[in-house]
């Protein structure tokens, strides 16, 4: 973890291909559902990897609204914390979907503030099963992730790690677009 990579004087997210599980940071984003009980992708994948603790302690918060986040211990992981965050379900564009999940990143930078951490890793938040299209999604995301790290606080590096090459494309194109659009 070198600290976030600046680009024309903004600081960007760092892009990773692979699994979330692996990440070695302060904490690990989960898209989660509203219960927090665990499901497929991403956040199946992160409760296999943490073992049964999670699932357990997530039992106690008792569920999470999409757009807010709430934060549990890593246990197995190598990140201490996961913050679980409820991605919008897509229907369409119509229905709050782009704002929800801007949201989810201000919330997941809250918490990290409040505890003090340097280093995120996200996933592509609603991009799975919840079929938000992944070159908007990651706009969105890239918009959220820059907007925290230039307002200050403890977070020092991001890193978006996606799944498949596909995501990865998307994303790295928003960066390249972003940096496009600031030389003019």
């Amino acid at each position: 973890m070198g600290g976030h990579v600046v680009v024309m004087g903004e600081a960007q997210p760092r892009l990773a291909k692979g699994d979330i599980t692996g990440q070695a940071v302060d904490a690990i984003v989960n898209a989660a559902n509203e219960a927090l009980l665990g499901g497929g992708g991403v956040d199946g994948a992160i409760h296999r990897a943490a073992g049964p603790e999670l699932l357990e302690e997530c039992r106690g918060i008792g569920g999470c609204p999409t757009g807010e986040a709430r934060i549990t211990g890593g246990y197995r992981l190598p990140a201490k914390w996961v913050i679980h965050t409820v991605g919008p379900v897509w229907g369409g564009g119509n229905r709050g979907e782009d704002e929800k999940l801007a949201k989810c990143y201000r919330s997941v930078f809250a918490i990290a503030k409040e505890r003090g951490l340097r280093s995120l890793a996200f996933p592509s938040i609603s991009t799975g099963v919840y079929r938000f299209p992944v070159e908007r999604a990651a706009s969105i995301a890239v918009r959220e992730i820059r907007g925290a790290l230039a307002a200050g606080g403890s977070v020092e590096d991001v890193v978006v790690v996606c799944f498949d090459g596909r995501t990865l494309e998307a994303y790295r194109a928003v960066l390249i677009g972003a940096t496009a659009d600031e030389r003019g």
